[in-house]
């Protein structure tokens, strides 16, 4: 597909924006965007588009794209010199893809906006390494390797911050059950 951006073939990347959109944005707004999550993601297509000439031939798109959009949440939220709130960040996650079902029962429902409201409560308060590792993994469900394709990071660090972060949320969240997935050892 990228050698067909390259070759001149627009359509082609409209179809790397179409097939990336809906994770770039979650990312945006996982990473604290906010409402600024549409044009985290706008800017961070333009700038992937212009840096093309220096993506690795044979590489895996979405890692590279996903690190060019948390670069970019950085630089908005920098630039906004302004904190979101939990909350904030929980409503623009929330929008960016539903994550109970319209069809669920009240009470199901509940318990999992609870949950989920515990959760995001708990990675607040975990190093900021430490919630880029979970939420690329967990929240964006990438694979390990492209975890640490996009944050830049050796495969080993994903690992080990990933399994510290898992250690430290359970000690904050201790009535929590584990998430599907469970354990990492590999």
């Amino acid at each position: 597909m990228i050698a067909r951006v390259r070759a001149g073939e627009p359509e082609a990347y409209a179809e790397l924006v179409r097939a990336h959109t809906g994770i770039a944005l979650r990312a945006a707004a996982a990473l604290g965007a906010g409402a600024d999550a549409e044009d985290v993601v706008q800017q961070a297509f333009v700038k992937a588009y212009c840096s093309l000439g220096r993506f690795r031939e044979g590489a895996a798109f979405k890692p590279w794209l996903l690190s060019i959009v948390a670069n970019e949440t950085r630089n908005t939220v920098r630039t906004a010199a302004r904190q979101r709130t939990l909350a904030g960040r929980e409503a623009a996650f929330a929008e960016a893809e539903p994550l109970i079902p319209e069809a669920t029962d009240p009470a199901t429902a509940t318990l999992e906006s609870e949950r989920r409201a515990a959760l995001l409560a708990a990675l607040e308060k975990l190093s900021a390494e430490h919630r880029l590792v979970v939420t690329y993994r967990y929240l964006l469900e990438m694979d390990e390797p492209e975890t640490a394709q996009a944050l830049g990071w050796p495969r080993g660090t994903v690992k080990s911050r990933l399994n510290r972060a898992l250690r430290k949320l359970s000690r904050l969240l201790p009535g929590l059950e584990p998430w599907e997935g469970g354990d990492e050892r590999e």
